[in-house]
């Protein structure tokens, strides 16, 4: 049985949403407190057991690439100024048995060009998704979405979508699945349908960005074309995968922020900055008195 030891991150968008923040630097590259987003991601994958990383990267995104090599000059001069916690830190981004890839996706032509562009390193082996942008927490006991979506895979060998209801005008932004019983928190998906309007919707069940695939789904993006957009669409290929094979929704146990929005982005970072060791309680007080105040 083949455990899922690799990641896609499609990291090439242009975070229109965030400009001008983002005209010189990746959305990616976005703090939400004191690490960026692609970080948090990378953390949950590393959690689940994945040791290579594969970022699929576009113009602009070196900032990403330089986050997770080694930085020479500052790690010099943090050891010479003595700082060692700081010196750790900048150390530990990235742990010594994790493996790095960057491949660069020359067009911007959608998500599911963004995976097929994985498959010369992807080879035959199943493999996650992360989408960074959507900023995931796990569950009460600690464990993370991909953690739980890996441990689903090795049980029922079959491909995984996370999923959770969005409120039905909310459907339009999303992919939508129509899905019947199968497991506990997984559902067998019957159909998917990429940003239906709120009337044509099958359901309110919306994928969100975490994906377990079997490695097949590479053939089926290569002969879909182009879909919605005029652009190469996962939902497309997940949807001409199933014909084939199961595909699993999964109720994923945790909190989903939208940090592709301002809004989500927000929150996200409100929601981090009260847990965080360093600024929770001051922070917790702060707002408090902030609420007093208005």
């Amino acid at each position: 049985m083949k455990k899922i030891r690799k990641a896609v991150f499609p990291v090439a968008g242009l975070g229109s949403r965030f400009l001008p923040a983002t005209k010189a630097q990746p959305k990616e590259m976005l703090p939400i407190v004191d690490k960026p987003l692609i970080q948090y991601a990378v953390e949950e994958a590393v959690e689940a057991g994945i040791t290579e990383m594969i970022f699929i990267t576009g113009r602009n995104k070196r900032a990403i690439e330089d986050h997770f090599d080694k930085a020479y000059e500052l790690e010099a001069e943090l050891e010479a100024a003595g700082k060692e916690k700081l010196l750790s830190m900048v150390r530990e981004v990235i742990p010594k048995h994790i493996h790095c890839m960057f491949i660069r996706q020359s067009e911007a032509l959608g998500l599911g060009h963004a995976v097929l562009c994985a498959r010369p390193i992807v080879g035959d082996d199943p493999f996650a998704v992360l989408l960074a942008d959507d900023f995931m927490q796990g569950a009460a006991d600690g464990v993370g979405v991909m953690a739980q979506m890996t441990a689903q895979y090795e049980k029922h060998q079959a491909s995984l979508l996370a999923v959770q209801d969005v409120p039905l005008e909310q459907t339009k932004q999303y992919g939508i699945v129509s899905v019947q019983p199968f497991a506990e928190r997984c559902e067998k998906v019957n159909a998917i349908v990429e940003k239906p309007s709120p009337d044509k919707a099958p359901s309110t069940l919306a994928v969100v960005g975490r994906y377990v695939l079997s490695p097949h789904i590479f053939s089926y993006l290569e002969k879909i074309g182009k879909g919605a957009g005029g652009e190469i669409q996962l939902t497309d290929g997940i949807a001409a995968l199933m014909k084939d094979e199961t595909v699993l929704a999964y109720r994923y146990d945790g909190r989903r922020f939208d940090c592709g929005s301002k809004l989500g982005y927000l929150q996200a970072s409100v929601e981090i900055g009260l847990q965080h060791p360093e600024t929770g309680a001051a922070f917790s007080e702060w707002l408090r008195e902030q609420r007093h105040a208005g």
